[in-house]
């Protein structure tokens, strides 16, 4: 099951990726990321949350690189996308929070 954490810089997104000892785990943030961090392969650049076609761009990813599960970590994309939990879930695709999660 490949999972996406966001705020990719934080610690608490580093301690649940560790929780779930996966090597399906992909580590994603929307806030500025050195290219170091993001050459690997496990680390991507997000959507901004800013986007009026966020939930779009968030989807599409998730589609596209086969997401089953987003651990969200910051507040404007969990608003977001927690209005949009119903289409994601057509596709399969859970969306959790760090508060019920962590």
């Amino acid at each position: 099951m490949n999972i996406l954490i966001t705020a990719a810089n934080s610690a608490l997104a580093y301690k649940l990726k560790n929780q779930l000892n996966s090597d399906d785990v992909v580590m994603g943030d929307h806030m500025d990321l050195p290219d170091f961090m993001l050459k690997p392969g496990k680390m991507i650049r997000l959507p901004d949350p800013k986007s009026v076609s966020y939930t779009h761009e968030m989807l599409t990813l998730c589609l596209d690189m086969g997401i089953e599960a987003i651990y969200l970590f910051r507040e404007p994309e969990t608003q977001l996308l927690l209005k949009a939990e119903t289409l994601f879930n057509e596709y399969n695709i859970k969306i959790l929070t760090k508060v019920n999660e962590l």
